[in-house]
């Protein structure tokens, strides 16, 4: 029985940490040096909505947004308008966590999905 519990606490810890936390660590950056010779650190900012998809929305979704333990939303725009889009992303869905994104953040998500037809 003790054997039993610790392979699925074991297991759980696994699918856990593959889902991820949205850690820092977890999001990807890129480094560049500025004129000055410094090195700088960039995220993805509200009006790159690919980059934001890929950091946030691609460990469920995909990376080419054909779906996994999420939906595949290569063709949302279809079904779903960009408000509807935003409204998931906002209050969450099913087993999607809400608030994933924010502000202009998740609308510029929202509308890059919506063209996803």
């Amino acid at each position: 029985m003790k054997k039993k519990l610790l392979a699925l606490l074991m297991g759980t810890s696994l699918v856990l940490a593959a889902c991820g936390g949205g850690d820092d660590a977890a999001e990807d950056k890129d480094t560049a040096t500025n004129g000055g010779g410094e090195t700088t650190t960039d995220t993805a900012d509200a009006g790159d909505a690919q980059k934001l998809y890929e950091q946030k929305c691609s460990s469920c979704h995909g990376a080419n947004l054909e779906g996994g333990v999420g939906p595949a939303l290569d063709k949302i725009g279809a079904s779903l308008s960009q408000e509807d889009i935003e409204n998931t992303i906002a209050n969450g869905k099913g087993a999607m966590p809400k608030g994933l994104l924010q502000g202009e953040e998740a609308s510029a998500v929202a509308s890059w999905l919506a063209g996803k037809k």
